[in-house]
């Protein structure tokens, strides 16, 4: 296969199939709706609530988890506000509690910031119950440590990452962020998934072959593995695309990096010699047993 073909598998591979897409149309749907009978005395299945995280901003791969938001009344604010000690934590036991009248025989837990509501075909979700604020962002229950509040305001990054993927990077971003997802798993990274995000949105928004496509795939791995290897390991936070949050480091990701874009070099040269076999064993090195062999 040509570097193209390759790179189009690899990253077709990535992708949840449909079934698994329904599924969680399905289930997301039946959450919305369970709360909004609960909270709001009405059936919907899409007022209040929002998709975030990595399947939000369009670059989840098949293995990621399903991130939403549930806006509640304010007055539901007012209520958790003013208990004593760790309103957050009720907070998070009430919607639990209301999520468990629909899914009671789900594994349903409520830890810190979140609702995790696991299924047995893997698909997992975490339910964040928010509140929205004046200016579009939202305040979210924090558990921890006696409990607080915190705000997070995820829509100005889908948008910047819709935006930039379509009108300036021929649809390359959301694909190098599964790319650099299928990376993290197979080398246990520690990066977040706004992070890779926020990464590959400041590497490729630069990069001066952004509308080039799968032909130049290899050539992107080895780039943006050389800006990742670049970074400061001192650095402890970047800015998210759009909202310029804080998106904190979990780790040192930066001499893995390296040993991939070492590894990338090696691919590249294989493919120069028409041995493709050899290269194809250093891509599935970097990115695992998704890219074709």
């Amino acid at each position: 296969m040509s570097i193209s073909e390759k790179f189009h598998t690899f990253c077709s591979n990535l992708r949840m199939s449909q079934t698994v897409v329904d599924n969680v149309s399905y289930r997301y749907k039946q959450i919305t709706k369970r709360l909004n009978i609960d909270f709001y005395s009405i059936e919907s299945e899409t007022a209040h609530s929002l998709y975030v995280g990595s399947y939000g901003r369009g670059t989840a791969i098949h293995v990621s988890d399903i991130d939403m938001l549930f806006i509640l009344p304010y007055s539901v604010y007012c209520k958790y506000h003013a208990y004593i000690t760790n309103g957050q934590s009720a907070l998070l036991q009430d919607v639990k509690t209301s999520i468990c009248k629909t899914y009671s025989t789900t594994h349903l837990g409520a830890d810190g910031q979140v609702i995790k509501l696991g299924f047995s075909d893997g698909i997992n979700f975490e339910i964040v119950p928010c509140f929205l604020n004046t200016d579009g962002s939202y305040t979210f229950p924090d558990s921890n440590a006696g409990g607080k509040w915190r705000s997070t305001d995820p829509k100005p990054e889908i948008e910047t990452i819709n935006v930039a993927n379509t009108k300036s990077c021929n649809n390359n971003l959301k694909r190098l962020c599964r790319m650099a997802r299928a990376w993290k798993d197979r080398w246990d990274v520690p990066m977040g998934g706004l992070l890779i995000d926020t990464l590959a949105y400041n590497f490729l928004t630069a990069w001066a072959n952004r509308v080039n496509s799968y032909t130049y795939y290899d050539w992107m791995t080895r780039d943006f593995f050389e800006y990742l290897k670049n970074q400061k390991v001192d650095q402890q936070y970047w800015l998210s695309p759009g909202a310029n949050q804080h998106v904190l480091r979990k780790g040192i990701f930066e001499h893995k990096a390296l040993r991939c874009y070492n590894i990338s070099i090696e691919a590249l040269e294989y493919e120069s010699k028409n041995q493709e076999s050899s290269a194809n064993q250093k891509w599935r090195e970097i990115y695992g047993t998704q890219f074709p062999n």
